[in-house]
C-alpha cells in the first residue's frame, strides 16, 4: 500500500469555527428570549433585522466586491455578529440606524480586514461604538421594561409609542456627579433591587436584560469548552473589586460593587465580546491580563469618563493591544533548559 501523507493535525478532535459560533449562539438563546419578553416586539424587529442585515451584507460583499466563491454565511460568524450587534441595541432604535450599524459591523470591522481571523478588533462593537458615536440620542434613549408593542416613536403604524426612562448605569453617573453627598445618596437610592438587575426587569440595550441568563450562558460556554473563564472572571472580579474600594471610601457618590458588576453590558462583554477568539490573546495567562485591563478601563469610564458604560471602549481598546500581550505572554517551550 502506498502511504498516505498529510498534514498535521492527524487526529482531529471535531471542534470547528461553525461549531464555536452556533455554540455561543445558543449560549445567547436564554438572553435572547428574556430580552424579547421584557422588551416586546422591539427586541425581536432589532434582532432579526440586525442579523438579517449583518448575514447580508457579509453574502454582498464577499460575491460582489471581494468576488470570492467561497461561502462564508453558513459559519454562523455573521449570525453571531448581527445578535451582538442587537443585544448592544436599544429596543426602540430605528431600522436605518439598525442597518448602518450591520454595514459597519462587517464591511468596515471584519471584512475590510480580510474576514474572519483576521480582524483585529470584535465587528459588533465596531458597529455598535460607531452608531454610539454618530447617533448618541437615539443610542441612548432606552424604553422601560413591559412595553409589549413599542418600538419606533411615529416610524411603524403597527407599534404605538412608549416610555422612556434611565438605566441603573446613568443614575449611577448622576450620583457620581453630584456635589452633595445626602442628594448623591438619595439618587443611588433610586437604582433598582439587585435581584431586579440580577433577573432583568431594567431598562437599557437589550444585552442588560438578565445577569443570570448571560451568566448560565457563560457557563454553558465554558462547560462545552468554546471559552474558558480566564476573560470572563477576571473582568468580573476586578470591576467589582475596584468598585468595592471606592464605595468603601465614598459610599455617598459610589454604588455598592454587586450593582455595579450587575447594571450595563458588563455580564455580555464579559462573557460574549471580550472572549472572542480572533481579537483576545492566546494564552491563560496574557488572558487574565487582557480580562484585569478591561475591568480597570471600564472602572475608569463609567466613574471619571463622559460616557456611563465604558465596556465597549474598553474591550476595543485592549483589542488593540491583543497582538502585544501574545508577543511578550507566551508560553514555555517543550523541552526549554531554564538558564
Amino acid at each position: 500500500m502506498k502511504p498516505i501523507i498529510s498534514l498535521s493535525p492527524h487526529v482531529h478532535g471535531g471542534d470547528s469555527v461553525q461549531r464555536n459560533m452556533y455554540g455561543v449562539c445558543i449560549a445567547l438563546l436564554p438572553a435572547l428570549v428574556a430580552s424579547i419578553c421584557f422588551f416586546g416586539l422591539g427586541a425581536a424587529v432589532v434582532l432579526l433585522t440586525s442579523v438579517a442585515a449583518c448575514v447580508l451584507f457579509e453574502w454582498c460583499i464577499t460575491k460582489y466586491i471581494l468576488r470570492s466563491s467561497r461561502l462564508t454565511i453558513c459559519d454562523g460568524s455573521a449570525v453571531l455578529t448581527g445578535l451582538l450587534l442587537g443585544f448592544n441595541l436599544p429596543s426602540n432604535l430605528p431600522l436605518w440606524i439598525i442597518i448602518i450599524g450591520a454595514f459597519v459591523a462587517i464591511a468596515i470591522g471584519k471584512l475590510t480586514f480580510g474576514g474572519l481571523g483576521s480582524n483585529p478588533f470584535n465587528p459588533a462593537l465596531v458597529g455598535r461604538v460607531f452608531l454610539l458615536i454618530s447617533f448618541p440620542m437615539q443610542m441612548t434613549t432606552w424604553p422601560k421594561v413591559g412595553q409589549m408593542t413599542y418600538h419606533v416613536p411615529n416610524y411603524d403604524n403597527l407599534l404605538a409609542d412608549g416610555t422612556t426612562g434611565a438605566t441603573p448605569l446613568s443614575i449611577m453617573k448622576e450620583a457620581i456627579k453630584t456635589a452633595d453627598p445626602t442628594a448623591a445618596m438619595n439618587k443611588l437610592a433610586e437604582l433598582p433591587k439587585a435581584m431586579d438587575m440580577l433577573i432583568g426587569q431594567t431598562g437599557g440595550s437589550l444585552g442588560e436584560v438578565s445577569a443570570l441568563l448571560l451568566l448560565i450562558g457563560c457557563i454553558f460556554m465554558i462547560w462545552k469548552k468554546i471559552i474558558t473563564w480566564h476573560i470572563p472572571v477576571s473582568i468580573i472580579v476586578t470591576v467589582y473589586v475596584l468598585c468595592g474600594i471606592l464605595n468603601l471610601c465614598d459610599p455617598f457618590h459610589y454604588a455598592n460593587p454587586i450593582y455595579v458588576v450587575l447594571s450595563g453590558g458588563l455580564m455580555l462583554g464579559a462573557c460574549f465580546m471580550a472572549t472572542d477568539y480572533v481579537t483576545s490573546p492566546m494564552t491563560h495567562r496574557g488572558q487574565i491580563i487582557y480580562g484585569v485591563a478591561i475591568g480597570v478601563l471600564t472602572v475608569l469610564i463609567r466613574n471619571f469618563g463622559s460616557y456611563p458604560e465604558g465596556m465597549s471602549f474598553a474591550i476595543l481598546i485592549m483589542n488593540g493591544f491583543t497582538p502585544l500581550i501574545n508577543t511578550y505572554v507566551k508560553p514555555k517551550r517543550f523541552g526549554e533548559v531554564k538558564k
